[in-house]
């Protein structure tokens, strides 16, 4: 059963839809962070608009929050084209992709959003469609079934992935641009809160955005789900304004502790200590101790936890190392270890 996690850096609820628009920057010169994939976007889309032509098809991964879709929103402001977001669980059938191709104009962008999960016949409908602008239709079935080619506006497909390994390599390698987003620094999520303080008028001083951005996991959209609940705090227990005081107290509710791990983070960590004397524990075997989806643990545990250096992945599973036990307050028992199984 999957864990509600405020520091779940997963895709927002309607709930929240409006907060994350509202905070998403139009442009380079407003999106903090991934310096060196701005650099390159930047020259591809300067090259494309002096030869007059849509910008060459993005791939964006990492782990979830770290400001893939704002990216590609971004991107089409800055090449001042039109987007159509849509995601790869959404496209069913061929024919609902082909819909949304045809629709195009010259020079739009098409998001997919989990694009990794897109069916393997429909990724095929899209190799033609990508390289050689061209949309291929079968009409009819049986004997008399035949080929129709379509012609396509000259777009932009911009694909966002957690998981590059589970799509396809001919569609991989259709893309002229491949980029990871990267963990942001502290100092970044410090002024995206400031930014994000500011644009929601809230009143927030210096030490209590850096508590806050050192309990973010190093990721805008949790950074921003943690200001809100602040915000939250001081409107009720104080005067509305968020300081260190009142951050601290937001966050001792929320059980996120000084490492940005809240109790589900622990929980796993414990069970690993407390089973398996710290490892190393097969994915498996770790799913089902904690009641957890294995792509959950894959996908909104492992990243941060193996980034901060309190989990490690080995040929025979997860271990967790030395700095959990010292986080978590415990000592490796003498003698005792077992392995899960892959």
């Amino acid at each position: 059963m999957a864990i509600e996690r405020l520091v779940d850096s997963g895709p927002v609820d309607d709930n929240d839809k409006e907060f994350e628009q509202s905070l998403r920057p139009r442009n380079f010169a407003g999106y903090i962070g991934q310096e060196q994939l701005k650099k390159n976007l930047r020259l591809a889309i300067a090259a494309a608009k002096k030869r007059g032509e849509p910008v060459d098809h993005v791939l964006l991964h990492g782990p979830p929050g770290l400001g893939k879709t704002t990216m590609a929103t971004v991107i089409a402001n800055e090449m001042g084209a039109q987007i159509r977001v849509t995601s790869g669980p959404a496209i069913e059938r061929a024919g609902d992709l082909a819909s949304l191709l045809t629709n195009l104009s010259d020079g739009d962008i098409l998001f997919i959003d989990e694009i990794h999960r897109l069916h393997r016949s429909i990724e095929e409908v899209l190799y033609a469609a990508m390289e050689d602008f061209k949309l291929d239709i079968i009409l009819g079935k049986g004997p008399s079934a035949r080929s129709l080619r379509l012609d396509l506006p000259k777009f932009t497909i911009i694909g966002a992935t957690t998981r590059t390994g589970s799509l396809a390599a001919p569609l991989r390698d259709r893309f002229g641009i491949i980029h990871r987003l990267d963990f942001y620094s502290p100092e970044e999520i410090t002024k995206i809160i400031k930014r994000a303080a500011k644009i929601l008028n809230v009143k927030i001083d210096g030490k209590a955005a850096r508590l806050l951005a050192h309990r973010a996991r190093l990721t805008p959209r949790i950074a921003n789900r943690l200001l809100k609940r602040s915000r939250d705090w001081a409107d009720v227990n104080g005067d509305g304004i968020i300081d260190e005081v009142t951050a601290t107290a937001a966050l001792e509710l929320l059980e996120i502790d000084e490492l940005g791990l809240d109790s589900a983070d622990r929980r796993l960590l414990n069970a690993i200590i407390g089973q398996y004397n710290g490892g190393p524990v097969g994915i498996e075997t770790l799913a089902a101790l904690t009641s957890e989806e294995r792509t959950n643990i894959e996908d909104f545990y492992e990243p941060y936890l193996l980034q901060i250096g309190l989990l490690e992945r080995t040929p025979r599973g997860r271990k967790v190392t030395s700095s959990a036990f010292k986080h978590l307050g415990k000592s490796p028992a003498r003698g005792k270890g077992q392995t899960g199984l892959l």
